[in-house]
């Protein structure tokens, strides 16, 4: 064998440790189908979701319910959905709590995580063993219904987002993220006299977007499929978020949201059709937000979790 061939397998080829024999056809073709069928188990439903929510009323009778292979599209579920009444009010609530609401927990979060990051800060262990204590113990439901009830936050979107507004945990991988960053920064900040909102801004902030972007992605979707706290707080059907909507067609086959009824009953909308776009509805900020993340994930958790 040449010295360029030598050279341009080695290039191709990944490392490998002179003690690791390298994989069997067997083991790799194992390997192979194992993750086709990971990726079928999770790809499957959802595929079977989407197409049913774009098949018309007759392809969803002839299937006798779900549709697998699509014979025929249409939008008209969803036209209707997004036409008005109760599901895209839903939605506008959902997306006005997840907005607010990550905006504040992650303020909060911030906040609390760099006071901690400080160990020269005021009451630092304390509130520290505090917070790590609510994260084993908690006052439970009744207790927590009875405060909101008495703040006079029931019926109110701040029952949405005040109960679950921090995460003990969040605040920790924060906190461990800013203690990893050089102290030395920090230092000549205050040489030049910065103050410490400014240097949290202006340094520690810049510093921390992967972090920053995975905490927020997790409140995010906290809030997003959020629904107990909306089943307990809230009786007015016009307040629900899109997840309690979701949870009222398909857990209590309600027909279809306010103002659909009278299309399902006359055959022009199928009422399974409804519900899967419902669904599709509820995953797309999900599925949209994601990969934008996803860069970020794997430094933002790793590096945070390591170091503190």
């Amino acid at each position: 064998m040449s010295l360029n061939t030598q050279l341009v397998r080695s290039l191709k080829a990944p490392a490998r440790p002179t003690w690791e024999e390298p994989p069997s056809k067997v083991g790799l073709t194992a390997k192979s189908g194992f993750l086709l069928l990971c990726c079928l188990g999770v790809l499957g439903p959802l595929w079977i979701v989407i197409v049913t929510s774009l098949s018309p009323k007759p392809v969803i009778d002839r299937a006798g319910g779900l549709v697998v292979i699509p014979q025929g599209i249409t939008f008209v579920n969803y036209t209707e959905l997004l036409g008005g009444g109760q599901v895209s009010r839903a939605i506008m609530v959902s997306v006005g709590v997840t907005l607010f609401g990550t905006l504040f927990s992650m303020t909060v979060s911030v906040l609390a995580a760099y006071g901690l990051s400080r160990p020269g800060s005021l009451g630092h262990r304390f509130f520290l063993m505090t917070m790590l204590a609510t994260m084993f113990f908690g006052a439970g439901l009744i207790p927590t219904y009875l405060l909101v009830q008495s703040l006079g936050l029931t019926d109110s979107y701040l029952s949405l987002v005040l109960p679950s507004a921090v995460s003990v945990f969040n605040i920790l991988v924060l906190r461990a993220f800013f203690m990893g960053i050089s102290p030395e920064l920090i230092e000549s900040a205050r040489i030049d006299g910065a103050s410490d909102l400014r240097i949290l801004l202006t340094i520690i902030m810049p510093l921390s977007r992967a972090v920053l972007a995975v905490i927020s992605l997790f409140y995010a979707v906290g809030y997003w499929s959020s629904w107990f706290n909306a089943s307990i707080y809230l009786t007015d059907q016009e307040m629900l978020p899109l997840q309690n909507v979701l949870i009222q067609l398909v857990q209590k086959n309600t027909e279809a949201p306010t103002g659909l009824q009278q299309a399902v009953r006359t055959g022009q909308l199928s009422a399974l059709g409804l519900q899967m776009a419902v669904m599709v509805l509820a995953l797309i900020p999900v599925a949209v937000a994601s990969p934008f993340v996803q860069r970020h994930f794997k430094k933002g958790m790793l590096t945070g979790a390591v170091k503190g």
